[in-house]
């Protein structure tokens, strides 16, 4: 048996291919959009594609499966379960619980594990030649290492009202199937530590049934019988769903057009720039917080092209609009593939640095960074503090007086950002602070300083943290 994990480190991510050597066909879980790496991996193995799989409609990521299956000619067997409203709207094998197939001599076998989604799947998979006796569980986002599957993304995301209740208690009962499974079956999840598909998950890659049932808070509870507090603690201080999630679960579900290759992007002119300012594009800074904040252009939001590149993408940028990218040309590839993982398409092309503006008499704007020492004066002055980190984290300690504005929401809560007085934007370690910056900069706001050190350093130094 040929076995591959495939993780993407953007959205903390993980499909996986699995090949019979001897029948030369593999399948692969849960795909990501750009398939390249997965045609590629086979090819090396002398083995074809024939089955493509996923364990249910995703909202974090676009899924590569119909992209896969176009190039490949594979089969796409996806899940016929959770009911009316949770049909795949286009061709494939529907599965259900119980339903089992093979690739080569290996044995897949369906299980129904709904509470994350109402249609999630899980796939138990026996090597038939080496033992009777099943070896892996891929669980998708119904158990990851150390933690669950959350099941308030349909009513947060995709505004589906009274589903993230029912999803709780369907997760318990999906665990407590789970339990019944041996104990050193391994498990290998759809996510790991990073995604805003639970709240808790492990670093490490794979699990076993037996580790989890020890080391997993959700089996304490269902190991004592409280279903009420395995539903409490599972809802209570989950992560705010990025904004593109609803968008991924329309996207996963419906026909759409196919990207079956990377894009390569058009590199504009200083007067395609000019043009495309004058019109409102967004444009996307995807230098280090540090170089922007030495200059940037006037309106751009710096999202850093790091591994969160494409989450904080999909929080500011819709499915219809165009935009710009400024970006070292060697770094095009990888940013693409971020963006067209989560369907950000309509990339106009991109600037390779500032020059393009400035050598047409354009003047840079620039970042007003503040060290911890004028963040306390200005603060003793009466200024603004907003403190742009997530709900959870806020409410685990931040500095007296401080309001908590998310910076993923701050476009639609501008009202609560003061223009009379002065504002300190601040987060955990900058980066969303430089974010939040640049966003309200672009709104006309003229009376922001950046604290970007943030809360690291200030708890660093001993300052004091209010609950």
């Amino acid at each position: 048996m040929l076995f591959q994990h495939i993780y993407d480190k953007s959205l903390a991510q993980a499909s996986y291919l699995i090949g019979c050597q001897k029948a030369g066909v593999a399948a692969v879980i849960d795909p990501k959009r750009d398939v390249d790496t997965y045609i590629d991996i086979a090819a090396q193995n002398g083995m074809k594609i024939t089955h493509v799989m996923e364990t249910h409609i995703h909202a974090d990521f676009l899924s590569g499966a119909r992209e896969l299956a176009a190039l490949t000619g594979a089969k796409m067997y996806l899940s016929d379960e959770g009911g009316e409203g949770w049909e795949y709207e286009f061709p494939h094998e529907g599965v259900k619980d119980g339903d089992s197939f093979m690739v080569g001599n290996l044995k897949f076998e369906v299980m129904h594990t709904p509470g994350h989604t109402p249609e999630s799947i899980s796939f138990l998979l026996t090597d038939t030649p080496a033992s009777p006796e099943p070896v892996m569980f891929f669980t998708g986002d119904f158990v990851f290492v150390g933690d669950i599957g959350r099941p308030d993304l349909l009513e947060k995301a995709a505004g589906m009202k009274g589903t993230q209740d029912a999803g709780a208690h369907q997760m318990y009962k999906s665990i407590t199937k789970f339990s019944k499974l041996p104990d050193y079956i391994q498990v290998w999840p759809g996510h790991g530590a990073g995604s805003a598909c639970g709240k808790a998950l492990g670093a490490v890659p794979s699990s076993t049934v037996g580790y989890e049932k020890i080391r997993n808070w959700a089996f304490r509870f269902s190991q004592a019988n409280d279903e009420k507090g395995f539903v409490n603690f599972l809802l209570e201080d989950q992560p705010e769903p990025p904004k593109y999630f609803a968008m991924m679960k329309k996207l996963n579900k419906v026909n759409r057009p196919l990207l079956t290759e990377v894009p390569t992007l058009k590199k504009l002119s200083g007067l395609d720039l000019g043009e495309s300012m004058e019109r409102g594009i967004k444009i996307i800074d995807t230098r280090n917080k540090t170089e922007f904040a030495k200059g940037y252009l006037p309106g751009s939001i710096n999202i850093q092209g790091n591994n969160s590149f494409a989450t904080w993408a999909g929080w500011y940028l819709n499915y219809e609009e165009p935009f710009i990218l400024l970006a070292d040309p060697n770094q095009l590839d990888d940013l693409t593939r971020k963006l067209m993982r989560i369907g950000l398409d309509n990339v106009m092309g991109y600037i390779p640095s500032t020059e393009s503006y400035t050598s047409h008499g354009g003047k840079l704007e620039t970042v007003n960074n503040i060290n911890i020492d004028e963040l306390k004066k200005l603060k003793s002055e009466g200024a603004q503090l907003v403190d742009l980190r997530g709900a959870a984290e806020f409410k685990a300690g931040h500095i007296e007086g401080a309001e908590n504005v998310f910076v993923g929401t701050l476009l639609s809560n501008l009202d609560k950002i003061s223009k009379d007085k002065n504002v300190v934007v601040f987060c955990q370690g900058g980066d969303r602070a430089t974010i939040g910056y640049s966003l309200l900069a672009g709104k006309g706001f003229k009376n922001i300083s950046n604290y970007s050190p943030s809360m690291n350093e200030w708890i660093a130094q001993g300052n004091p943290i209010v609950y």
